[in-house]
This record gives C-alpha cells, sequence and structure tokens, in this order.
C-alpha cells in the first residue's frame, strides 16, 4: 500500500484541492510542452508520480478512447481519487498502478511518452527511475519533465528576511529526507548519459505581483509548508506564525513582486 505519511504535505482533501490549483497555474505551459513533445491522440502515455491526477485527466482528454494513459502513482489515497473522477467522466482509457517510483519497475509499454513534474527531486534513487522509464517508453518516445533547478529563487521584491528563512528551512528539510530541490541542474546530462536527445531546454520563472494567479500557486504552499516544518520541528509555532505574518504583510503592501522558483522544461527523445 502507499506510504501516505511519507509525503511531503500528506495526501488529505486540502492537498489535493492544493494539487488542483497548482495544476490550474501551470496548465497553460504544461499543455503547450505537450503540444510540442508530439502527445496525441491514440498514444499510449505514461503520467510518473501522477497524484490525484489532474494532468492525467487532461492527458487522458489528448490521446482519446483509442490511446491510454498509464497513471503510475504510490498513494492509494490518490488513486482513489483519480478512479472515481474517471468513473464519473466514463474514461476507460486511464489505467492506474499503484507502485513505488523508487523501486518498482515500470509497465513495459513501449509507450508513446512520458510526464513526470517535480517527481525526480522527491526520489532517493532519481537516476535510477530514468533508467527504468527509458525502458518503458519505445524508440523516438518523447519524455517530458517539469523540476526546479534553483529553487532558491523564490523570493519576495522588496526582500523578506522571513521570507528567505522559510525557502531555505523548506530546502534543509527536503535534502534531510533524501530529495533535492535543484535536481533539474543535473537531468540533462544524467538523460543524455542514458541515451536520450535533449530536444528542449526552457527555464520558466515569473515575476508577478499578489493580483497574479500565479502567486496563488506558491503562496498555497506557503501555509502547508509553515505547518509540515513546525511538524518537523524546524521551526517552533511562534517563529512560523511571525514568518507567516511577514508573508500576509508583503502580501498587502502595494507593489510587492514574487520571483517564483525557477523550473526547468525539459523534453527529451529515447533513442
Amino acid at each position: 500500500m502507499g506510504r501516505e505519511a511519507d509525503y511531503v504535505l500528506g495526501t488529505h482533501d486540502e492537498e489535493i484541492g492544493r494539487l488542483g490549483l497548482q495544476h490550474h497555474v501551470w496548465q497553460p505551459r504544461v499543455l503547450d510542452a505537450w503540444r510540442r513533445a508530439g502527445f496525441s491522440a491514440g498514444q499510449t502515455l505514461l503520467d510518473i508520480g501522477c497524484g490525484p491526477g489532474w494532468a492525467t485527466l487532461d492527458l487522458a482528454a489528448i490521446v482519446g478512447p483509442t490511446g491510454r494513459v498509464l497513471a503510475l502513482e504510490r498513494s492509494r489515497r490518490f488513486l482513489d481519487v483519480l478512479e472515481a473522477e474517471c468513473a464519473r467522466r466514463g474514461l476507460q482509457q486511464v489505467q492506474t498502478h499503484e507502485l513505488d517510483l523508487d523501486a518498482a519497475p515500470l509497465p513495459a509499454t513501449g509507450a508513446s511518452g512520458a510526464w513526470a513534474r517535480w517527481i525526480l527531486t522527491f526520489m532517493q534513487h532519481p537516476r535510477d527511475l530514468l533508467e527504468r522509464v527509458k525502458a518503458a517508453l519505445a524508440p523516438g518516445a518523447v519524455f517530458v519533465l517539469h523540476e526546479y533547478f534553483e529553487y532558491a529563487s523564490w523570493r519576495l521584491a522588496p526582500r523578506s528576511p522571513e521570507f528567505e528563512e522559510f525557502v531555505e528551512q523548506v530546502m534543509r528539510s527536503w535534502r534531510a529526507s533524501g530529495g533535492e530541490p535543484d535536481i533539474g541542474r543535473i537531468l540533462p546530462v544524467w538523460l543524455q548519459e542514458l541515451g536520450f536527445e535533449l530536444r528542449e531546454l526552457r527555464p520558466l520563472v515569473d515575476v508577478v505581483p499578489a493580483t497574479s494567479t500565479i502567486w496563488q500557486w506558491p503562496k498555497a504552499f506557503v501555509h502547508s509548508g509553515l505547518r509540515r516544518l513546525v511538524d518537523l520541528g524546524q521551526l517552533d509555532a511562534e517563529r512560523a506564525r511571525k514568518i507567516a505574518t511577514a508573508f500576509a504583510a508583503a502580501e498587502a503592501a502595494p507593489h510587492t513582486l514574487m520571483v517564483t522558483p525557477a523550473v526547468l522544461e525539459i523534453i527529451a527523445v529515447r533513442r
């Protein structure tokens, strides 16, 4: 069964909603990347670490009833949400697989493409996962990834020492659990070593005011992340409240801008 307690922010309803907001904000860029990758009707596509399936549902619409989307996820809770939504929509092209991406073999599908977003950054053995993804893809298949490569770019302007402390503590907790917040820096090297051809590399970062919809995506993580840091004992409750108060004040102040965590978009072709 999926180890729900291991998920950094849990698998409860609030987190499912946060992930939905996150996908909504990123959806235009995601759809554009999939278009450039050539994802289309009738293909078999892998959604690696699908979570509650927000991207899976978009992939299902792209491949249509003649294609397949294999949704790979460790959390049974997340897969229950996806399966219920597929049943509600009458989608037969989605197949869910409950498996640990850090250890389990992937379905040997000869798939036409694969998609992963903020998955390798949490893996204990990310390069091994890339090898298993390659084995599941047909020659010529396209792999699309979104992963952070400069998480510390997440800043406010004017600067907020409290907010910068929060980001630094998040990165510290991430690495303590075996992940790597800047995994995007090494992924292009690993992919080429494994025989992928890099088709596109694009940095994705925004500088936005508090009125922007994009602001809402990182903001939602601030509240969840502070709770998590308190639970881990990295911050005491009083310090977390001060950071939350400083963030709220910055959000309410005129002219404040946020620089989002820098993401690397990779489109790679399996040789």
